[in-house]
C-alpha cells in the first residue's frame, strides 16, 4: 500500500462566504467485459500489440438496453445516495456526452425525470473528453452563486456507436459507461478554479467526419459518422498544453502537486498519463489513477468512472485532495482541484 500524502486544503475561496463540494459519486459499467483478444481478429492486430500502444487490457461496452439515459440515471442514482441527498433536492442535472446520437431534446432532460428530479433544468454539454470537467465547473459556479443548492453532473458514453470497430488506428481504445457527482453548498472550499481553453489549430486532429460523401469514400467508413483521430498530434499537444494547465490549476487552487493524495487525468492512454505525472512532479505519495487498464477511453465519463474505482479501491480517501483534467477534441481542455467525497 502506498505512503498516504498527508490530505491539504484548498486555500483560496471560489466567491466570497459561498463554497462548493463533490458532496457524492456514482458509477455505471456496462456488462459486457471485452478483453483485446476479442477485437484482435477484427483489426487484425495482437492483444500484445494492444495493450502496448494504449495500456487497455480490457473495456466495457453497453448492450441495447444499457442507453446513454439508463447508464447516466444508474450512476446519478448511486452519486445521490453516496451524498445523502434526495432527487426532488436536485435543482439542475447537467449530461456532458460525445456520443449522444440524439442531439434534441437533451438527454438530461430523461434522466431528471427517470430518477425523480422532476423539477429541476436540465442540459446537455458538448466538449468532448474535456466534457465532465466542463460541467463540474458550471455546477460549482452555480452553487456558489446561489443560483442552484445541488447540481448533478453526469459523464454518459457509448463510444461505440461513434467509433468503426474495424478501425484499428482506434476502435480498440474508445468504450462506453457513465460516471456521476452531486455538487452541494460546503462550508469550505470543495471545488477549486478551473484552468481551461482550446485550440483550434488541432481542430482536425479528433473530430466526426463531416458528410455522408466523405463516409462513401472512406474505407473504414459505413452508413454514419465515425469519429477519426490523429493520436501523435493529440499527445503533443497534451504535454505542450495540457500539462502547463493542470499545473495552473494548482497554483490557483492554492496548492501544490505534494499535497494531492490522487492524480485523475482523462483516461485516454497509459503512456500519456504516466508522462503526464511525471512532468508535473507528482510523487509515489500521490495515486496516480490507470482505470483505463480496465475501462478504456470512455470520453466525458472518464473521470468520474476513474474517481469512483479509485475510491472503492481505497487508492484514495475521501478528504484527499485530487487533481482532475480533461482533455480531448476541439482541442479543449478543462480542470480543477477538488476534495474527494
Amino acid at each position: 500500500m502506498r505512503e498516504r500524502t498527508p490530505a491539504g486544503k484548498l486555500r483560496q475561496a471560489q466567491t466570497a462566504g459561498a463554497h462548493s463540494a463533490v458532496l457524492g459519486i456514482g458509477a455505471y459499467r456496462p456488462r459486457r467485459v471485452v478483453p483485446n483478444a476479442e477485437l484482435a481478429a477484427l483489426i487484425g492486430r495482437t492483444a500484445d500489440w494492444m495493450e502496448s500502444r494504449s495500456g487497455i487490457r480490457e473495456r466495457r461496452f453497453a448492450d441495447q438496453d444499457e442507453t446513454l439515459a439508463m447508464m447516466g440515471g444508474e450512476a446519478a442514482r448511486k452519486a445521490l445516495g453516496y451524498a445523502g441527498v434526495a432527487p426532488g433536492d436536485i435543482d439542475l442535472v447537467v449530461l456532458a456526452s460525445t456520443s449522444n446520437m440524439l442531439q434534441t431534446p437533451p438527454t438530461a432532460v430523461l434522466v431528471a425525470h427517470e430518477i425523480g428530479a422532476r423539477g429541476a433544468a436540465a442540459l446537455d454539454l458538448s466538449a468532448a473528453c474535456a466534457g465532465f470537467c466542463h460541467a463540474l465547473a458550471m455546477a460549482s459556479d452555480a452553487v456558489c452563486s446561489g443560483s442552484a443548492r445541488h447540481v448533478l453532473v453526469i459523464g454518459a458514453e457509448r463510444m461505440t456507436d461513434i467509433v468503426n470497430v474495424t478501425d484499428e488506428e482506434i476502435s480498440f481504445l474508445f468504450a462506453d459507461g457513465a460516471g456521476a457527482v452531486v455538487v452541494g453548498p460546503s462550508a469550505e472550499p470543495g471545488i477549486g478554479p478551473v484552468a481551461r481553453g482550446a485550440n483550434a489549430s488541432y481542430f482536425d486532429a479528433l473530430r466526426m467526419t463531416s458528410s455522408w460523401d466523405a463516409y462513401a469514400r472512406d474505407p473504414v467508413g459505413g452508413d454514419r459518422p465515425w469519429l477519426r483521430m490523429h493520436g501523435r498530434s493529440v499527445f503533443r499537444w497534451a504535454m505542450e498544453e495540457v500539462c502547463p494547465a493542470a499545473s495552473g490549476a494548482l497554483r490557483a487552487a492554492g496548492t501544490s502537486a505534494a499535497e494531492l493524495g490522487a492524480f485523475i487525468p482523462h483516461q485516454a492512454n497509459l503512456r500519456m498519463i504516466e508522462l503526464m505525472a511525471q512532468r508535473l512532479g507528482i510523487n509515489g505519495g500521490t495515486a496516480v489513477s490507470r482505470d483505463v487498464i480496465r475501462t478504456g477511453n470512455t470520453s466525458s465519463a472518464s473521470i468520474p468512472l476513474a474517481m469512483e474505482a479509485m475510491l472503492a479501491a481505497g487508492e484514495a480517501a475521501s478528504g484527499d485532495l485530487a487533481l482532475l483534467i480533461g482533455f480531448g477534441a476541439g482541442l479543449n481542455y478543462a480542470g480543477q482541484v477538488i476534495v474527494l467525497p
